[in-house]
């Protein structure tokens, strides 16, 4: 068997695929990512072992493409239907089934390639409020704001699905009329399927159930990671009592312009010594003092229960990371399902919700203080303890069910 996992995004997007194609393969499948062909990607599929088809351009290249061409989201979906159209049904030829997750228009392409060959199509969503349900409101598209005194979870969704129409519907329907597939009524629900894989932790991203729809949630996709801290990392954490993580991923922080400053400074007014993760926002150390340690990309599995807290940005991948590892989070949230983590983390009581995406010093060290209460630390080490890390084996597992018949699945 040879199974497809497509994905157009971030790292979070790219590393549970990772995961899920390691758990297949153990299982005697063959699995092919493709996924964006970014040197962070290449480097951690090949650290996995997973073959790479490699996505239509690079995500960063695509990121500047569309700032020069100043497109706005229906011309990048209309790019990204076409070109992710192209790479994954070259690389679909042989396979059984796709599952595809990350950007909208990039999953319609998988889906069509799936429709065209007549084999099976699964949606994976990491994060259970991008799915709709009357049990939280819709995440907003630019542009297409929640209308002024709308509250009820039903009504939201229901302007989401004319939002998301209005941003995709064209590229996708006009795609699927050029390959000779018949027009959506609807992109959204038709794309996300009744019965998509939710590979998030049952605790930290939970999903009551409702008649929206009824996804099957495995648990989150978690790669492990065994890479050995690099020398210097470890000398820093050695020297002295543990220091604060700062990192914000693939973040550009675009409305902060001194966010390492600010951070750092936030986490010295606690005494605390700083681990400042460069990220795509390029963060940098702001003077040569001993008591900050820059990293490139490092192992947080190895890293995070050595830390006194993690600030970050509050995607899926390293909320789930640092509450397995039970170390206090700050999160500080930038865009899409960022301030639902936040929310989560402040609900369970593992760290600190930030109030919006521009920290400062004030602001930052507030929050900081709850993270670093032992009360908060007591707490995050109870929950580690309950976080799951079978989530990529139970979705290969329910793959393999599905495509050979023995169960009902997604779809």
């Amino acid at each position: 068997m040879r199974i497809l996992l497509s994905t157009y995004g971030s790292r979070g997007d790219v590393e549970p695929m990772a995961s899920l194609a390691v758990a297949l393969q153990a299982a005697g499948v063959e699995a092919i990512v493709s996924a964006p062909a970014d040197p962070e990607f290449l480097a951690l599929l090949d650290r996995a072992g997973v073959p790479l088809a490699p996505a239509f351009m690079p995500v960063r290249s695509f990121v500047e493409l569309s700032k020069r061409s100043g497109w706005k989201l229906p011309q990048a979906a209309a790019a990204v239907m076409t070109g992710q159209y192209e790479a994954i049904a070259a690389a679909a030829d042989g396979c059984d089934a796709i599952v595809a997750t990350g950007v909208f228009p990039s999953t319609a392409a998988a889906q069509a390639v799936a429709e065209m060959r007549g084999i099976p199509y699964v949606l994976a969503a990491y994060c259970p409020v991008v799915l709709p349900s009357p049990h939280h409101p819709p995440l907003q598209y630019p542009g297409h704001p929640h209308p002024p005194g709308v509250s009820d979870n039903a009504a939201l969704w229901a302007f989401n699905d004319q939002a998301m129409d209005a941003l995709f519907g064209e590229a996708v329907n006009s795609h699927r009329a050029a390959i000779g597939l018949p027009a959506l009524d609807h992109v959204r629900d038709y794309v996300f399927t009744r019965r998509p894989l939710l590979a998030a932790d049952p605790l930290l991203g939970p999903w009551p159930p409702t008649d929206a729809m009824d996804p099957v949630q495995t648990g989150a996709w978690i790669l492990p990671d065994d890479r050995p801290l690099p020398s210097g990392l470890e000398a820093f954490l050695e020297a002295g009592e543990p220091p604060v993580y700062v990192g914000f991923g693939s973040m550009a922080l675009a409305g902060s312009t001194d966010a390492a400053a600010v951070a750092i400074e936030a986490v010295r007014v606690h005494g605390r010594r700083v681990v400042l993760a460069q990220g795509w926002a390029g963060l940098a150390p702001v003077d040569d003092a001993a008591d900050c340690f820059a990293v490139a990309d490092v192992n947080q599995q190895a890293l995070f229960p050595r830390v006194a807290a993690v600030i970050h940005h509050g995607g899926a991948g390293t909320t789930t990371t640092a509450a397995r590892a039970g170390a206090p989070q700050v999160v500080v949230p930038q865009l899409a399902d960022q301030p639902w983590w936040a929310s989560r983390v402040a609900e369970l009581g593992i760290g600190a919700a930030h109030d919006g995406p521009v920290p400062t010093v004030g602001s930052l060290s507030v929050a900081l203080a709850t993270a670093l209460h032992p009360q908060t630390r007591e707490r995050a080490a109870a929950v580690a303890r309950t976080i799951r890390d079978d989530g990529a084996r139970v979705a290969a597992n329910l793959l393999l069910d599905t495509l050979g018949g023995r169960s009902t699945g997604p779809g």
